[in-house]
């Protein structure tokens, strides 16, 4: 049996499990929190923005419930496209596991990168709505290239990862000109070059680096909110500089089972093809 089809049956079984084990007769389908609580799907699976996780939990599950989202999002940059697809499931508004695939097209240079990216995110405490501190939680991302040879050919130590990270994301109440404002910041210790695309650790440091992540996001209705995105980034390989990421977006919430998010995204010098930037277009579905 070919190596790529059992690594696929196992990750078609382990998400078997889960929905299986979120299933369970104690729980309900989601539904109570409200709309855009949730956030949407970040690139790399876990609920927030488009670039970095944040606090809040997938889709509307309450004490109680649960719930399943999927989505599909493509950016087309100068040199080059990422395709990203996930799903991500969310147990009584306590614990979130998520599974997103990356495939980075090398347009220029020729060729494709693949990302295969678990997350594990738990609620620590707190509320984004009613809460005075907000909503605080910790997160895992367990990354591995499906094929590390060009991350080595360009100075990567290793060719999987983990990223650590601890987000806290507070929505207040008529903030500007009376709309409400959802502020986000996200604190994450990683080793990734270009998200892990690029391996992880490098000719000039291998160690981890502590970096900062930060949203904003402004709720002009109920269902539509505008903001932007900074994504602080490690700097470890020695043949190309790397550059922090920003984004400006907007997302709508059709309702609880369906969202549009688009942005513009600016992601710097990547792998030395200068001024990568373009748009971004994710369509996200919860049950």
């Amino acid at each position: 049996m070919p190596p790529r089809f059992m690594t696929m049956r196992r990750q078609a079984l382990l998400a078997l499990a889960c929905l299986v084990i979120l299933g369970l007769p104690t729980a309900a389908m989601a539904g109570s929190r409200l709309l855009a609580t949730g956030g949407v799907s970040a690139i790399e699976g876990a609920a927030g923005g488009g670039l970095s996780p944040w606090a809040v939990l997938t889709g509307t599950a309450s004490e109680g419930e649960w719930a399943v989202t999927a989505n599909r999002g493509a950016a087309r940059l100068d040199d080059f496209r990422l395709d990203v697809s996930g799903v991500a499931a969310n147990w009584q508004d306590r614990v979130e596991v998520s599974f997103a695939r990356q495939r980075l097209g090398l347009d220029t240079l020729g060729g494709k990168l693949e990302q295969d990216i678990h997350g594990l995110k738990v609620r620590l405490f707190g509320d984004v709505l009613y809460h005075p501190l907000g909503i605080w939680s910790a997160g895992v991302q367990h990354k591995r290239l499906a094929d590390g040879s060009l991350a080595r050919a360009v100075g990567a130590h290793d060719t999987q990862g983990n990223d650590l990270y601890l987000a806290g994301s507070k929505l207040f109440f008529d903030a500007v000109a009376g709309r409400n404002l959802l502020v986000n910041l996200t604190l994450r210790s990683t080793r990734a070059n270009q998200g892990g695309l690029l391996g992880f650790g490098g000719d000039e440091k291998r160690g981890r680096s502590v970096v900062a992540e930060g949203s904003l996001g402004l709720f002009l209705t109920p269902s539509w909110v505008v903001g932007m995105e900074f994504r602080q980034k490690p700097d470890n390989l020695g043949f190309a500089r790397e550059d922090h990421w920003r984004d400006v977006y907007t997302a709508y919430f059709f309702n609880k089972h369906l969202s549009l998010t688009g942005a513009w995204l600016d992601l710097g010098d990547i792998a030395g093809l200068e001024a990568q930037r373009g748009g971004y277009l994710s369509l996200q579905v919860a049950f």
